[in-house]
């Protein structure tokens, strides 16, 4: 049987969840969820399924719904997942929330409070860390192929004009970033951040911070709303663990990795492993990692990409923003 599934929040990343469903033989949409009534009419009429008007309507319709895609925006691209994330635990269906999982801390918690409450699968789309690329990468540093990690240095940037909170940069963008500085890394302990506006800009639109990880590794991440080197050596996202024996550098969230050991010239490199092409691909690697782990009904606690796992990623943020703002080190 397929996994029965709803998407809430009809917008471009809503939509792009309901294309990664509508391509795999094991998942039927069965509903779209949207407050703007022309949104739901018409992914309504484009995925084949009924559409609701909120998501009180769409649990009350009967349906029986096995997992939602929550893709609501809001401030800063979060404000508006919590009540209909909430709405939907307290219904016991298991979700997949899209990031930032909250850029309120006491909201994010309560979230995933809720999903442990009902034992219930809540996953997030932290789907940089769901590529191939960063699979393999990930598979050399737990074999011991780094030696012992001691550095993570992590770039990401695009151009967005965006001016809709004073910190919109860090908290839309960096949710992805810091997620898979943790993926390498492990739990961060300690932040220390500096911001800077760009020329003409309302908001902090670049940012470097520090971190230490509680097994010593530190970690670097600078980012920025005012760069673009798309067509140069920089792409949006580009990372490099560094280790004892080795280090590997992952550019552009996918498309290549490059593996240097620390004695030898003889340079590994690999371009678009797993056939991924582009950044858009990733949707559909974290996605199906998603429904797989729901057909197979693994452990709510087992779900990669998770809730919690969302939730230490913003708990850094936040400590990156207290830093600046009170010009100290952050212990989390």
């Amino acid at each position: 049987m397929p996994l029965k599934v709803a998407i809430v929040g009809m917008g471009n990343i809503g939509n792009t969840h309901a294309r990664v469903y509508q391509k795999r033989d094991d998942v039927e949409i069965i509903a779209v969820c949207d407050i703007i009534k022309e949104r739901s009419d018409k992914a309504a009429e484009a995925y084949g399924c009924q559409g609701f008007y909120s998501v009180k309507d769409m649990l009350d319709s009967g349906l029986e719904i096995d997992a939602v895609s929550m893709a609501t925006a809001g401030v800063e691209n979060g404000g508006d997942h919590y009540i209909p994330t909430i709405e939907l635990l307290e219904a016991g269906i298991p979700v997949l929330g899209e990031k930032p999982i909250s850029n309120e801390i006491e909201k994010a918690k309560a979230m995933v409070a809720k999903a442990r409450e009902k034992n219930l699968r809540y996953g997030v789309n932290l789907n940089h860390r769901f590529t191939p690329a960063a699979k393999r990468a990930k598979e050399w540093a737990e074999s011991g192929r780094l030696g012992e990690i001691n550095m993570i240095d992590m770039t990401m940037w695009i151009n967005n004009p965006n001016e809709s909170s004073p910190y919109f940069h860090m908290r839309a963008l960096h949710p992805h970033s810091i997620d898979v500085m943790r993926y390498f890394g492990g739990e961060v302990e300690k932040v220390h951040a500096f911001f800077k506006k760009g020329p003409g800009r309302q908001i902090w639109s670049n940012v470097q911070v520090n971190m230490q990880f509680k097994n010593g590794i530190i970690g670097h991440l600078r980012g920025s709303y005012d760069a673009d080197f798309g067509s140069g050596s920089y792409g949006l996202e580009t990372l490099e663990v560094v280790g004892s024996k080795a280090r590997f550098i992952l550019r552009d969230a996918c498309e290549m990795l490059e593996f240097y050991p620390r004695f030898s010239h003889e340079v590994e490199t690999y371009a678009y492993i797993g056939g991924m092409m582009s950044f858009g691909e990733t949707f559909g690697s974290r996605i199906g990692r998603w429904v797989e782990q729901n057909m197979a009904g693994v452990k709510p606690e087992e779900i990669e990409g998770s809730g919690e796992e969302a939730l230490q990623a913003q708990l850094v943020i936040e400590a990156a923003i207290e830093s600046w703002e009170t010009g100290t080190v952050v212990t989390l």
